[in-house]
């Protein structure tokens, strides 16, 4: 026995010893939570709090926080879908305005890209002037053909002049805004034609649709 073990009375010898199995036992117990939590929180992290730089980023901007909608705007469910938002005015989105119809087609081929997925995302094109789209735009970008569902602007001025608040914050008014199952806006794109940008836009909805399901209905 060591003269510092001498020094200790028995009692509080065997008392130290308590103490210490209780602490071992609840770093055990913590690095097991710890463990079961782990993919909750590089769930979380990746939605709310780490923002990739660079070429190992998203391409996308995120928003922080999430910027919540107003199920009174439209007449149609956002909650429980991941929902790939457009505002253009149709009396501009004709077959002679390359940069609306390159707009659109992303949003499809995105859709496309998804493969099985492609049941968890909608697409929305939000007509900001009320005229009458395009006939032949229409064709190919109609719910039948591409999925689109053309909404148009709340009717009551006050809930037209939330949506258009709610849509350019950040400047991301003429840009496809991801809108999760909450429903809110939690990211935006710019419309491209570049292959490889379009492959960076599908990387980060592909990553959000495997890291997060919850909230949503696809009923």
């Amino acid at each position: 026995m060591s003269n510092k073990e001498l020094l200790i009375p028995a009692s509080q010898a065997d008392s130290l010893a308590i103490n210490a199995q209780t602490r071992r036992g609840r770093i055990q117990m913590l690095l097991l939570l710890l463990a079961c939590a782990a993919p909750v929180i590089a769930s979380y992290l990746a939605y709310y709090v780490f923002k990739p730089e660079g070429s190992k980023t998203n391409f996308g901007t995120l928003v922080q926080p999430a910027q919540e909608m107003n199920s009174a705007w439209f007449d149609m469910p956002f909650k429980g879908k991941w929902t790939l938002l457009l505002a253009r005015p149709a009396g501009e989105c004709t077959v002679k305005n390359q940069q609306c119809l390159e707009a659109l087609f992303l949003m499809r081929q995105l859709r496309i890209g998804l493969g099985r997925e492609s049941g968890r995302v909608q697409l929305v094109w939000v007509n900001t002037d009320d005229q009458p789209v395009d006939p032949e735009v229409l064709l190919a970008y109609d719910a039948k053909t591409a999925g689109f569902t053309i909404l148009p602007l709340p009717s009551n001025p006050q809930l037209r002049a939330q949506f258009q608040s709610w849509l350019d914050r950040e400047g991301a008014g003429q840009k496809i805004q991801l809108i999760d199952p909450s429903p809110a806006k939690m990211m935006y794109f710019p419309v491209t034609n570049s292959p490889k940008e379009f492959g960076s836009i599908k990387k980060d909805v592909e990553k959000l649709l495997r890291l997060n399901r919850k909230g949503e209905n696809l009923q």
